[in-house]
């Protein structure tokens, strides 16, 4: 009988190791396949930058032909970056036969993941 197992991992790394083990431990696994936030990607790159900001200002009252620009710039924080950018929660999908879904599902438990659902058996 083929079967879905998911989980959920906290970043799509661990959720990379886990399904490394499985497919190499575990006999009879058709596939697996995680899903994760790839806005989360961008949100990394941003969290180690810095943000610039371009102030215009002018050279007398009276005159406004004379400008001048001034750039001040600060690291960014996990403040400007908003909360479901920076998630990245990767849900985890494995298809396989019925036999080592117990395995499969203490791989998943050690390698940190949560919210295992392993469908029951039906009993005919």
């Amino acid at each position: 009988m083929v079967t879905r197992i998911t989980a959920e991992f906290e970043n799509p790394e661990t959720a990379e190791l886990a399904l490394k083990k499985i497919r190499e431990s575990v006999s009879g696994v058709y596939s697996t396949n995680y899903v994760y936030n790839r806005e989360s990607d961008k949100a990394e790159r941003l969290r180690s930058g810095n943000i610039y900001t371009v102030l215009p200002t002018t050279a007398g009252a009276v005159n406004f032909t004379n400008y001048l620009t001034m750039v001040m710039d600060f690291p960014a924080s996990d403040d400007i970056i908003p909360e479901p950018s920076r998630s990245r929660k990767t849900n985890v999908f494995i298809v396989c036969d019925g036999n080592g879904t117990e395995q499969i599902s203490s791989i998943l438990n050690s390698s940190g993941g949560n919210n295992i659902y392993i469908p029951p058996r039906s009993v005919v």
